[in-house]
């Protein structure tokens, strides 16, 4: 039986489609032009036992359609264009024409070329900022409001416990370079700059309305962290905020009626800084947060959750909207294209990985504190290095209790230079960048024995980004295992070069890809059963897609 036959197909409908049938789609060609053609309704008709479609007609249900010259409808799909997908009053806050998001990387890997790219077309970046110096940082803002004309994007604020003054400097930079947006990632609970940053020249407007000029999109994975973004600021932040005369009682009186962050990413199984949720048991909840938090404080402008980390298919984007995502947020992938900050030998690495090739490692960061980053473990000896110097500073009270064996060891093949060299120039570094940790490490030996480790936790994903040669097995590359997904995906196609992977080009075939599984599945739950061919999503060219969606 052809694959093409309408006899067992179970279809629910009682309607009849009337249309040109000139214009009906037959074959495997025309039918994967019909069901590509996603910005027009897509009809399934019965023609005489084969199946047929069509992207315009009319229906006629129940005894109106019982006679005439029409056909039997299997099933219909409605036009499902990736601008509709997620939240259409999220992309209007914005001004975007798709909810897709490029998540922040750090040491500049999401870079100002990739918010560029992506903002030209409708889309967000936020553009690393972890691990730059605030010259850096301010250079990249300088690049980003000279483009004209302005298009939309956003900086990163990591939480940085161990060095709360740069936290502080980072978020001064943006009030005072009009920053109106950040991606606030890997806070545990809500900090004095964040809060800041976020009440700064809040006011209310003409028609009585609180007006924030600052916004903060948070990252999360864990609901008591979420809790607190969705919640106003705390009121003991508030005060002290009013007590050194950085905001007014008016001020802080307005902040306690807003949340910290109106839209909020849940952070699945990620690159980076991760608790490896999954995102089917991650997004639902956060999504009843969300309800449950809206209707308790009952803001004027409602919360809003958007779904990252494991999106790198047209399947898994397809799965974030139907399960409710408002955004999809994409790191792990993007950082392979062109127009990321990495190296390119580094984005040769992440274009060979597979779904398993990924490892949790000691995050530079919050290195004591024993957090952990998910990073590509596939041609590099990083994660058991970075685990090995964790072991050791956890069982010892500093570099003068290593056993010498241990210590020649660091300083041959991890440090390539003696940990008396690398104290030296850890302490110019800090002496430089917040004295008082140098001073702490004099003190305490293990305090000097974790700056030591950090500084290769440090250097590392310096090495991937700028391509050292002499230290490739030591890149310290954020990977999640969307990556491997995404390899998968385009393995055979024109997108398995890295060089052929632009940022547009990834984000318009997870969107448009979201589109046609979405119609797939549409048309399943009416009991139609389509050719694989049909069904498939392969890479397409950017000219391709906006042919299809014309």
């Amino acid at each position: 039986m052809s694959s093409y036959s309408a006899k067992n197909v179970r279809s629910v409908s009682t309607a009849r489609w009337y249309g040109s049938e000139d214009r009906l789609a037959r074959g495997p060609e025309g039918l994967l032009g019909a069901v590509r053609c996603v910005s027009r309704p897509l009809f399934l008709i019965d023609r005489g036992g084969i199946i047929e479609g069509a992207n315009e007609g009319r229906l006629a249900f129940g005894e109106m359609g019982a006679s005439g010259d029409g056909f039997p409808l299997i099933a219909f799909a409605p036009a499902i264009p990736p601008e509709s997908l997620g939240s259409s009053g999220f992309c209007k806050d914005y001004g975007l024409r798709y909810a897709y998001i490029g998540g922040s990387m750090a040491h500049g890997i999401s870079s100002p070329e990739l918010a560029e790219a992506l903002g030209r077309n409708g889309m967000l970046s936020f553009i690393g900022a972890a691990g730059r110096s605030l010259e850096t940082v301010e250079a990249a803002i300088n690049r980003m409001q000279e483009i004209s004309p302005a298009i939309p994007y956003g900086f990163n604020l990591i939480h940085s416990p161990n060095e709360p003054m740069l936290e502080d400097a980072l978020a001064r930079l943006y009030i005072r370079r009009g920053v109106r947006l950040i991606e606030a990632s890997a806070f545990l609970g809500m900090t004095l700059p964040l809060v800041l940053f976020r009440v700064h020249g809040i006011h209310r407007g003409s028609d009585g309305g609180i007006v924030t000029p600052n916004r903060v999109m948070a990252k999360a994975s864990r609901v008591e962290v979420a809790s607190k973004f969705f919640a106003p600021p705390p009121e003991k932040m508030l005060k002290e905020l009013v007590s050194k005369g950085e905001i007014t009682e008016e001020q802080a009186r307005l902040a306690s009626q807003i949340p910290v962050a109106q839209d909020m990413t849940a952070e699945a199984d990620s690159g980076g800084h991760t608790d490896n949720r999954p995102a089917v048991s991650l997004l639902p909840t956060f999504l009843a947060l969300r309800d449950r938090l809206q209707a308790q404080y009952r803001y004027s402008v409602p919360l809003r959750v958007g779904l990252g980390g494991g999106i790198a298919t047209p399947a898994s984007a397809a799965a974030a909207f139907a399960m409710g995502a408002d955004w999809i947020v994409i790191g792990s992938v993007n950082q392979s294209c062109v127009e990321s900050g990495v190296s390119s030998a580094a984005r040769e690495m992440l274009a060979q990985a597979g779904q398993a090739d990924t490892a949790m490692a000691p995050a530079g960061d919050m290195f004591e504190m024993g957090v952990n980053v998910q990073v590509l473990k596939r041609g590099t000896m990083f994660p058991m290095r970075a685990s090995k110097l964790y072991e050791l500073y956890r069982t010892h009270a500093g570099l003068h209790e290593l056993p010498p064996a241990e210590r020649a060891n660091l300083e041959k093949n991890v440090f390539k230079e003696t940990l008396d060299n690398i104290w030296s120039q850890t302490r110019d570094f800090f002496a430089r960048r917040d004295p008082q940790q140098v001073e702490r490490a004099e003190r305490d030996p293990k305090h000097l024995m974790a700056l030591v480790f950090r500084w290769y936790l440090g250097q590392s994903p310096r090495w991937a980004v700028s391509g050292e040669p002499t230290r490739k097995v030591d890149y310290q590359i954020w990977c999640g295992p969307a990556m491997g997904a995404f390899n998968e995906w385009v393995k055979g196609t024109f997108l398995e070069a890295p060089g052929a992977r632009t940022a547009m080009t990834v984000a318009l075939n997870l969107l448009f890809g979201a589109s046609v599984v979405l119609r797939h599945q549409t048309l399943r739950v009416q009991g139609a059963v389509l050719p694989a061919e049909v069904l498939a999503t392969p890479p397409l060219t950017p000219e391709a897609i906006f042919a299809a969606i014309r």
